[in-house]
Formats: structure tokens, C-alpha cells, sequence
């Protein structure tokens, strides 16, 4: 590659499915855009960036997307859902509910970096009282949890906003809560200090 080509970072990873895995063909399609010294960061979010030339920006994401990677932006946007390993399967641990999610709100501009979990049973592999948003499945419904913090001295568990909703009821609310979020907070203001400073009412009014 040329050096002086200007480059953009995006995101990638192999999107909602048995765990964070990927594949030799998907490896060997990254390598292609990747210098011999160059490295790829391997985020908290389940993601690898990697820089590629703007220009072809479009051509190389279709690309990776034929080999099933998925690719997202990077910055202040809701991060791709991170997820547990759906140990007891796709259908039981809800994966379709996780793609779904997935697909709606990955990639939303916010005010500040929004990390977003799922977990298909109690367990909680997934971490989703340690996110910003964070879903439990739970029997046949879905819980939600707000405002969790897993860095710093002030760590704390996310608040349990609602409980037994319907895939649809999830949806929406997660939709609610992104636009009150963008709408209402500051630049760069974390959403956990957001919640703290709107509170429920205004959240899910």
C-alpha cells in the first residue's frame, strides 16, 4: 500500500453469533489492507479496527461483508452489541432478539461512546450490568439495565429499568432511550453521568 493514501478506521468483527470468532478466510481478507508492521486493536467491544484507504472505503466493506464480517463506525456511536457465547442455544439464549438489536442501533451517533450488552440467561456472560445498556433474557421476556460502570473506583451495577418485556416492548424502549440520549445529552458526556443527571422520568417518559 501507499503510504500517503489518506485512510479512514472502521470497525469489524464477525457479528452476533456462537462467541467472538473469526474465520481464516475472514483473517486472510483483513490481512489483505494491512502493512507487515501494521497491527490490529482489538477493542473491549468485540471489535478489531483496522485503517483502510478512504477512497475505497465502500468496495472494501462489501468486500468483508461477502466473507460475513461485520464492519461499523468508529467514535461516538452505540458500539456493536456485545454478547455472551449462547452456551444453550441460539433459540433458547434469544440470538435472533441479539441481532436485532444489533442491527437497529449499532452504529448510532450519541453523545459519548455507548456500550451495549446481551446475555441469554441469568448468568450473565455477557455483562449487561456492567453497560451502558445492557439485555437479560430471563425465561421468555427481556430485562433491561441502565447506567452500569465497569471502570474506576465508582464502579457500580446498572439500574434495572424494566423487566418482562416482549421482544417489540425491548426495541422500543432501547430506541427511546438512544434518542433521549442524543437529544438531551452533552458533548462527550458518558451516558452513566447522563443517567444520573435525567434520571427515569425523563428517560423513558
Amino acid at each position: 500500500m501507499v503510504s500517503d493514501v489518506e485512510k479512514i478506521k472502521i470497525a469489524v468483527n464477525g457479528g452476533i453469533g456462537f462467541g467472538a470468532k473469526l474465520n481464516a478466510k475472514q483473517l486472510t481478507t483483513i490481512s489483505k489492507y494491512m502493512n507487515e508492521d501494521e497491527k490490529l486493536e482489538l477493542t473491549t467491544f468485540q471489535q478489531l479496527y483496522i485503517e483502510i484507504p478512504e477512497e475505497k472505503k465502500e468496495e472494501i466493506i462489501e468486500e468483508f461483508e461477502t466473507v460475513g464480517l461485520a464492519c461499523y463506525p468508529v467514535g461516538n456511536v452505540v458500539k456493536s452489541l456485545r454478547t455472551c457465547n449462547f452456551c444453550k442455544g441460539e433459540e433458547r439464549e434469544g440470538m435472533p432478539v441479539a441481532k436485532e438489536l444489533n442491527k437497529r442501533f449499532a452504529g448510532k451517533p450519541v453523545p459519548f461512546t455507548l456500550k451495549f450488552s446481551y446475555t441469554g440467561c441469568p448468568i450473565g456472560c455477557g455483562e449487561p450490568m456492567l453497560s451502558d445498556i445492557g439485555v437479560m433474557k430471563y425465561k421468555d421476556h427481556y430485562n433491561l439495565y441502565v447506567g452500569g460502570k465497569a471502570k474506576g473506583r465508582d464502579a457500580e451495577v446498572g439500574y434495572l429499568l424494566k423487566e418482562n418485556l416482549t421482544p417489540e416492548e425491548l426495541y422500543e424502549t432501547v430506541e427511546k432511550i438512544i434518542a433521549v440520549y442524543s437529544q438531551m445529552g452533552k458533548k462527550r458526556e458518558a451516558f452513566y453521568k447522563f443517567w444520573k443527571r435525567v434520571g427515569k422520568e425523563q428517560l423513558i417518559s
